[in-house]
Formats: structure tokens, sequence, C-alpha cells
């Protein structure tokens, strides 16, 4: 039953009730500026899943019938442009199979928009647990961590795709211990992506590169691989780094190797450092290569990187002319060493706190768009 009295906490949410086919909203957890987050039933299978709505604030708003339309018909083109990378990203996630990678269930298009339905993961995110259970975190705890992160971060990267939205708050630690990385309907291909220079970037997470114009020829595993060095740095010392474009300028961040926090060794805390090198060639240029300077133990994780899943519902929308274009990184090979891998991700995941397919309706075109 649809809640007609409802003021959502989120602008523009879906209210609880709201069904698509077998799913039943039941509340919006979350938003960012291109998307919705809802919690849901899975009437069918019985079991929670999380759908992803996307939506884009700055162009679009929901009228009475829960569709989207668009504030002015000068975004016609942006918003089209971006529900479709929405969609081909969900598309290419659905091809992974990682236990440390959300999977996708089923997409479909629908009220002017599109969904990605995942499994629901409980948990926390990293920037939470800092938050609530700080004493957890030592170097045994993130070099429990790493090889799970690692092995996700590889097998994007393998596909072409890098995540540029890496931060504490885009990582989950699971109820059962196992990392999960978040917003990889995010990731964007090395060049060719239509909205490349509207990904919303974190201060102290984001390197320069992803500051610049030239986003195409500087963008690669190494701008992840920033990141990962920021979230570490951050979970070290309890501060995000300076912002890159800051460091650019007068660089203020103290080398971890030089200051020395208590209870990390200097192996971890060099490598680190050489990940939040300002200029990209400076850094390690894959995640194996990260891998070796943090000696984690070498594991094969090719299976993962390759198998494609079964059993998700890909719904198609219009597509743009999907050319193929190879970004000018050279593309990451799947064979690299992370440390335990998936089998034993499942194993150590625990440790780390200690303890059929629907019909769909047809895409539809925005009322105030008709015309364009």
């Amino acid at each position: 039953m649809l809640d007609n009295d409802f003021i959502p906490r989120v602008p523009n949410a879906l209210p609880p009730g709201y069904r698509f086919d077998e799913f039943e909203i039941q509340e919006a957890i979350d938003a960012s500026v291109t998307s919705i987050l809802y919690r849901a039933w899975d009437h069918q299978l019985e079991r929670l899943v999380a759908i992803r709505e996307y939506m884009p604030k700055a162009y679009v708003m929901r009228n009475d019938v829960m569709e989207l339309v668009l504030h002015s018909e000068r975004d016609h083109l942006v918003y089209t442009a971006g529900l479709n990378s929405f969609m081909q990203e969900a598309r290419q996630l659905a091809h992974f199979n990682h236990p440390n990678l959300p999977q996708v269930l089923r997409i479909w298009s629908d009220n002017n928009t599109a969904y990605i339905v995942t499994l629901f993961y409980s948990g926390m995110t990293l920037d939470e647990l800092q938050k609530q259970q700080p004493s957890l975190i030592d170097e045994a705890w993130l070099r429990r961590m790493l090889p799970m992160l690692c092995g996700a971060l590889a097998t994007l990267h393998a596909a072409e795709h890098l995540h540029r939205n890496l931060s504490l708050k885009s990582i989950q630690i699971q109820d059962n211990g196992l990392p999960i990385l978040l917003n990889t309907g995010a990731p964007r291909r090395g060049q060719g992506s239509l909205d490349e220079g509207n990904t919303l970037l974190h201060p102290g997470f984001a390197p320069l590169e992803q500051y610049t114009g030239d986003l195409a020829s500087q963008l690669g595993p190494w701008t992840d691989i920033y990141a990962v060095g920021a979230v570490l740095y951050t979970l070290i010392t309890g501060n995000a780094p300076p912002a890159s474009v800051a460091r650019s300028i007068q660089d203020s961040c103290v080398k971890l190797a030089e200051s020395q926090p208590e209870g990390y060794s200097l192996n971890l805390l060099q490598a680190v450092d050489k990940a939040l090198s300002l200029k990209p060639e400076d850094r390690p240029q894959s995640i194996d290569a990260f891998a070796a300077l943090l000696n984690i133990q070498p594991g094969d994780v090719r299976e993962l990187v390759s198998s494609k899943k079964t059993g998700t519902a890909l719904v198609p929308v219009e597509d743009p002319d999907n050319t193929a274009v190879l970004p000018r990184w050279k593309r990451y090979q799947p064979a690299l060493q992370i440390g335990a891998g998936a089998a034993a991700g499942l194993i150590v995941g625990a440790v780390l706190f200690g303890r059929g397919s629907p019909s769909v309706s047809s895409p539809k075109t925005c009322p105030c768009v008709a015309d364009c």
C-alpha cells in the first residue's frame, strides 16, 4: 500500500510501498548528487534487496505520478548521456564475479529513469567504523582487509574500468566482516564516457589528475591507488590528507614514514606514502605493484576477473553509439598477485570484527523534452 502522506527524508524519493513488480520500496536510505538508494523487499524470493535509482537532482525532479521530469529542456542531452552511462556501467558490473563487489541482480528502466537491484549488504562504512569503533583498526586489521579490497579493484581495472570515487564512505564492512566496494555504479572507462567531468570528487581522496581537463590521458589504475592510499592514511592518522589541489601549491601532507605513527610498520607507511605521490608516474602503476609494496602474500584471482555471473536480468534501455574506445593506459591484465583471493576472503572476513525476471514497462520520454 502506498503511503500518500509520506514526507520523504530524502528529497524526491519514492514513498514506502511503491512497487516494481515483486520489489517493494521500504525506505530511502542514502542519496548522492546522481542517485537515490533504497532498501526494498523482494516478494518473490522473500529477501531484502537494494535498489539504486538514477536521479541527478541538478537536472530532474519527480512529478505527481512518480516520473522524473527535467528542470529545463537544455538538460536533455546531458541527462540522457548520464542515464545511458548509468545503465552501461550497471551491465559491466553485472559481469563481474567477486565476493567484494556488489552482486547485480537486475536492471531496468521506468519512470523516465533507470534502476539497479543488488543484494542488500548490512554493516557500516569505514567512515562509520572509524567513528564508532576506532580501536578496532590497526595494522593487522588493515592487512586482513587489503587483499580483498585490492582484489575488487583489480577486477574493475582488468575490465578497463576505474572506480574514481573511493573514500571511507564507499567501502562497507558487512556484519560478517567482509568488505564490499560500494558506489561501483560510478566507475568510468578510462576514456570515452560522456559525463566524465561530472564525477563528484571527495577532497583528500581524489588525485590531482581528476581535477584536470585532460582526463583521458592521465587517468589509470594509479588514480584509484591514490584514493586507496588516502583511505589508509585516514584510517592510520584519523585525518584525511590535504586535498591534492592544495598539495600541488604547497604540499603540507606529512609523510607517514617520517611521522611513524605508533603501531604501524615502516613497510606499510612507505607504501601509503608512495600511493599518495602527487605525480601519477610516481605511484604504483597497477594493483599488483601496490600489493608488492605492501608485501601482501600472492594469490590468484584470475577466475574472479574473467568469470561472468549468471542469473542477472539485463533489461535494456536505448543505448548511444557504443563504439569501443580503449583507454590510453595499458590494459591491466588479470594475472595480478593479490593476497588471499576470494576463498581466503570468505575465511578471514569474520575475523575483521573479531566475529525469474518479471516484465517491465518500456522507457518513457520526459514530457518536457518530448519535442527535443
